[in-house]
C-alpha cells in the first residue's frame, strides 16, 4: 500500500501548515503528515512552509526576525478565514502533543535552503527525543549539507532528499550520500528510475505540485509514498 502523506496537512481544504489542516488530514485518513519548520528568533521551532510571512500570514518580513510570543500573534488562516477563523502559527511542540499517540508518520522538512538556521537539526532531533517519535519521523530537505548535519546526530533517523528537477542516475547520489529516501517531485519520475532506486534499497516518497495529476499512474510506478495536497482522494482510490 502506497502511504498517503498530507502535504503540509489538508492544504487544498485548510490553511496550509496549520493545526486544524494536521487534524483534517488524520480526519481524512492520510498515514502522514508532511510539514515544514523554521526557527523564531528565540531559537523556537516553528511550523510555516515560506522564509517570510506575506505568503500565509498577516504579517511582513522574515520569520526569523520575529519572536515566538510575536509569530503567535499573526493569523495563519490565509485564504480560509471565512471558513476556519483565526488560526495561530504551531510550534514543533504543539504539533509533536497532537501526534504523540497516533499511528502516523511525520515528515519533517527542514527549509534550510534560504537561510540555514544554526542548531535546527539539534533542536529537531531533541523534540523527537521528548516525544519518543524517533520511529516515527522522517527528515527532508533540499538543503542536503543539512540532511547529512542530521545524520551526524541521529544516524537512526531516516532521511529524504528533495529535489525539484530532473537527476542523472538519483540512485547513485542517494546511495552515495547515505540516505534512505528520495523526494522527486512528480513531473521528473519515471518507471526505470524508481526500479533503479529500488535496486539499491532506497525508497521513494513523489511530491505533487499544483499541476494536475493522475494518482493512480503514479502509484503504478511502485513508488513508496505520494505527499499530496489531497489526501482525501489518495484515501479514496485505496479503498475502492
Amino acid at each position: 500500500m502506497v502511504m498517503n502523506i498530507a502535504h503540509r496537512g489538508f492544504k487544498s481544504r485548510y490553511p496550509e501548515n496549520t493545526m486544524i489542516a494536521f487534524e483534517k488530514a488524520v480526519e481524512a485518513g492520510c498515514d502522514g503528515i508532511e510539514f515544514d519548520v523554521h526557527l523564531s528568533k528565540d531559537g523556537e521551532v516553528v511550523i510555516i512552509h515560506d522564509e517570510t510571512l506575506e505568503g500565509t500570514t498577516d504579517g511582513k518580513g522574515r520569520v526569523m526576525d520575529y519572536s515566538l510570543k510575536e509569530l503567535k500573534m499573526l493569523d495563519a488562516s490565509n485564504r480560509f478565514s471565512d471558513q476556519t477563523g483565526v488560526q495561530r502559527m504551531p510550534t514543533l511542540r504543539e504539533y509533536f502533543e497532537f501526534v504523540k499517540n497516533l499511528d502516523l508518520l511525520s515528515n519533517i522538512e527542514l527549509k534550510t535552503g534560504v537561510y540555514e538556521y544554526p542548531g535546527i537539526e539539534e533542536k529537531v532531533f531533541t523534540l523527537i527525543q521528548e516525544f519518543g517519535l524517533e520511529t516515527k519521523v522522517l527528515i527532508s530537505s533540499f538543503n542536503h549539507e543539512s540532511l547529512l548535519r542530521m545524520k551526524k546526530i541521529a544516524p537512526e533517523i531516516p532521511c529524504g532528499m528533495l529535489f525539484d528537477t530532473w537527476m542523472i542516475h538519483p540512485e547513485k547520489y542517494v546511495r552515495e550520500v547515505g540516505m534512505e529516501y528520495y523526494h522527486p517531485v512528480a513531473y521528473s519520475l519515471r518507471q526505470d528510475i524508481v526500479e533503479a532506486l529500488k535496486k539499491e534499497g532506497i525508497k521513494v516518497n513523489v511530491w505533487v505540485g499544483k499541476e494536475p495529476v493522475d494518482y493512480e499512474n503514479i502509484m503504478k510506478l511502485g513508488v513508496d509514498g505520494i505527499i499530496t495536497d489531497h489526501p482525501d482522494v489518495i484515501y479514496a482510490i485505496q479503498s475502492e
